[in-house]
């Protein structure tokens, strides 16, 4: 008995023992897991309170009302206008800008912008030109052409801000009728003794072209729009036509001018629009060949010095009725060498067989048959280190052997070639390829002209140039008008007077033939914007125009 109740005894606590150890693991069991669930309740609850503590209130004004919104702290006004359900439209404004973080209490305020176009017409009124004539007696006036307005379609942009018009400009403009300016002739007395000429000696005075003819007395207006820019001026051999170009309505980066021709022998003449444009270095009539003109173009261009030149050739036909034919290439847009930017010029022989050209670097012939170019003479092209850079005069010899041109000369000391500040007249001979200096340090803007065989003896001619008053600051100097033989000898300065100031750079025009009942050759230049006539033999020379308007002549 007492050995099966020991054992009980034992079993016993071992039963206990192990009853208690069981109840414990399972408290604990119990214990960690509501540790756990108020851990995981605590970590659902706590953001919760956080993000209560970081929201802001702010106001937002759009569209008529003012409501308030309560938003997470470190929000940008664009996601406070997207949380908002509010639209932003591209042209709305928003103040402030999008981006600014939000602060508690801040407002924003959305302004609704929408546009509106009209197009309306707009009368151009027409300016008002006065010019000083000589035709007309001293204080008296004559209207030489009536002003007409014009007329140009304008289309507006409008901005409403919350659909009230908050600002107004002009997005197009196109121009429907460009208006024609009054042009006033006021008298002024002309002390200068009328002279005879030869051919037609036509001129730009105020932007118009005006025509003498027979006696320097003797002068009409044939083109009086007021806007010739004079970088082509040319009368036509016959002397029945002139060539010009006109400045351009448009933007100097679009367009820079365009082309015309006008009759010289109709009484009544209508300019005639040859539908080319950009032309700056050469246009002139092709000799021997019927309403015929030639032209090189450029390209525009925003930058300095306004185009890039391409150097090119083209012919064209037209007709007096105003009808223009396809433009014929002759020579394709090319690079036109070193400093082929600034273009290429032309010019004809006398009995228009031949066309020479000079580009910055190079003199030579035109193929005209086989659209290419035969150089002559390589040149040093100057470097100006600016956005300019020269074009050597070019004029045929009245034999049409001869070639006389301004080539760059030899830099003194150790300056490179491309720098020198000295340029040289110089004749070049088809008849056996030389090349001979014939003024020394004429400067870069000489510009030599050739009279008429029979302005002097029989098979004899002269040469007309400029000379630089300062050789070593020729693109700045001004200049004297130098007559000499075409072999270099017998040189002669004619004008102006001695201790005058100088002309400004141009190319002298000689007259087509001996002035009635007078010996010997007249050449005539601008100075001091009017026109003078200077004999050759004799050096006089006689101012024909008073009104210092004069910019551009040409004399066939």
């Amino acid at each position: 008995m007492g050995s099966r109740e020991g054992s009980f005894r034992t079993n016993g606590r071992s039963a206990l023992r192990f009853g208690t150890s069981q109840n414990f693991r399972g408290r604990l069991v119990l214990h960690l897991s509501a540790l756990l669930l108020a851990l995981a309740l605590a970590a659902c609850a706590g953001p919760q309170v956080s993000q209560a503590q970081d929201q802001i209130g702010i106001s937002i004004t759009a569209d008529g009302r003012t409501q308030n919104y309560t938003i997470l702290a470190g929000s940008s006004i664009e996601d406070a206008l997207n949380a908002a359900g509010i639209l932003i439209n591209s042209l709305d404004r928003v103040t402030p800008e999008r981006y600014t973080v939000l602060s508690a209490g801040d407002s924003v305020t959305l302004v609704r912008v929408t546009e509106g176009f009209e197009t309306v017409n707009e009368t151009v009124p027409f300016e008002r030109q006065t010019v000083r004539s000589e035709l007309v007696p001293e204080g008296e006036t004559r209207i030489l052409q009536p002003g007409q307005n014009g007329q140009r379609e304008l289309t507006y942009r409008t901005l409403f801000d919350d659909g009230t018009a908050a600002s107004r400009s002009v997005i197009k403009t196109v121009t429907l009728a460009q208006p024609v300016p009054e042009i006033v002739l006021v008298g002024a007395q002309n002390p200068f003794a009328p002279l005879a000429i030869p051919g037609k000696l036509a001129y730009i005075a105020g932007g118009s072209a005006w025509v003498m003819e027979g006696s320097t007395a003797n002068r009409r207006p044939v083109v009086t729009t007021g806007d010739l820019d004079g970088r082509v001026f040319v009368v036509s051999p016959k002397q029945d036509w002139l060539l010009y170009t006109r400045k351009s309505t448009k933007s100097a980066d679009e367009e820079i001018n365009t082309l015309w021709v006008v009759s010289l022998s109709d009484p009544d003449p209508r300019p005639i629009n040859l539908i080319t444009s950009n032309i700056v270095h050469f246009a002139s009539f092709v000799p021997n060949s019927a309403l015929t003109v030639a032209y090189s173009t450029v390209e525009p261009r925003a930058a300095a010095p306004g185009w890039q030149a391409n150097n090119d050739l083209y012919f064209m036909k037209f007709s007096p009725t105003g009808a223009t034919g396809k433009p014929a290439e002759i020579i394709e847009p090319n690079s036109g060498g070193v400093y082929g930017w600034w273009g290429t010029n032309y010019a004809w022989s006398p009995d228009g067989l031949r066309l020479a050209y000079a580009r910055p670097d190079s003199i030579g012939l035109v193929n005209v048959n086989d659209n290419s170019l035969s150089p002559l003479l390589d040149t040093v092209p100057l470097q100006t280190g600016s956005d300019w850079t020269l074009i050597p005069g070019l004029a045929w010899g009245a034999d049409g052997r001869t070639i006389f041109t301004v080539t760059h000369a030899p830099p003194p000391g150790l300056l490179r070639a491309e720098v020198s500040p000295y340029f040289d007249v110089t004749a070049l001979s088809l008849a056996n390829d030389a090349n001979v200096r014939l003024v020394e340090q004429s400067g870069m803007f000489a510009y030599p002209a050739a009279s008429a065989e029979d302005g002097l003896a029989a098979g004899d001619y002269a040469l007309a140039f400029l000379q630089a008053i300062f050789p070593d600051q020729s693109a700045v100097s001004r200049y004297n008008l130098v007559v000499m033989d075409h072999d270099g000898s017998n040189r002669r300065a004619l004008l102006p007077p001695e201790g005058s100031a100088g002309l400004e750079p141009q190319t002298p025009a000689w007259a087509p033939g001996q002035l009635p009942e007078q010996p010997g050759s007249f050449v005539a230049v601008i100075y001091q914007g009017n026109i003078w006539l200077v004999d050759a033999i004799s050096g006089t020379a006689s101012q024909v125009t008073g009104d210092g308007l004069a910019s551009r002549l040409d004399w066939r």
